[in-house]
Formats: C-alpha cells, structure tokens, sequence
C-alpha cells in the first residue's frame, strides 16, 4: 500500500532481505525489523532505551521497544502503511551505528571496562 509520499513505499521481501545483509543482527519478524541488545545490565539498558527513543524522535519515526534486565528490543515498523519503509531502515541503521559504537583501540577515549552492548 504505497501513498504519494516516497516514504510509504513498503519494501519487497527481496528488499528487505537484501538490507538485512548490511544490518548484522537485525531480522524481519511478523512484519517488523527486529533487533534485541544485550547490555551489561540495568543502567546500561535504560542509557540505550533513552538514547534509541531520542534518536527516533529527531527523526519523527517512532519504534516499539521492550525493556528486560539487560535487554533491549527494538521494533521497526511504518505504522501508518503497516510494513517495512525506508524510514524503518534508516533508522534502523542509526540505532545500530549509535548503539554499537565503542572507541577505536588506542584512542583516548578508553572505553567501558565490561563487555558493551551487543
């Protein structure tokens, strides 16, 4: 169901499936881009939490997320055409760039000691 707007255009299966491969980690499940982080525990999940819903907001598109322990499940979906956009992937390139980022070995930023979000 695609409007006049570029952004509704909902992707083919193949589409998907072929950005998948430049998103490790993230799968398509019952219709939604799918991705679940591990996090080393409680304050981290609620740093990641809050830092994927302020990146969604400035991009005024908006995912489910699920908050465990030490888990965080991000959901992508354009709710308006009920399928996978552009929008969904692109956002969902940016919670990944952002969530994963760790400082290059031997960079002056050093790093959080324990094993970060995955």
């Amino acid at each position: 169901m695609a409007g006049d707007n570029p952004q509704d255009v909902v992707l083919s299966e193949a589409e998907i499936s072929e950005t998948l491969k430049t998103l490790p980690g993230w799968e398509l499940r019952d219709n939604w881009l799918r991705r679940e982080f591990a996090t080393p525990g409680w304050p981290h999940t609620i740093m990641l939490a809050s830092t994927i819903g302020y990146l969604a907001d400035g991009a005024w598109h908006h995912p489910d997320l699920s908050l465990g322990y030490a888990k965080v499940t991000v959901k992508l979906q354009t709710h308006r055409v009920k399928g996978i956009t552009m929008l969904d992937v692109e956002l969902a390139r940016k919670i990944e760039e952002i969530s994963t980022w760790k400082p290059a070995p031997g960079a002056t930023l050093s790093g959080f000691p324990k094993k970060w979000t995955h």
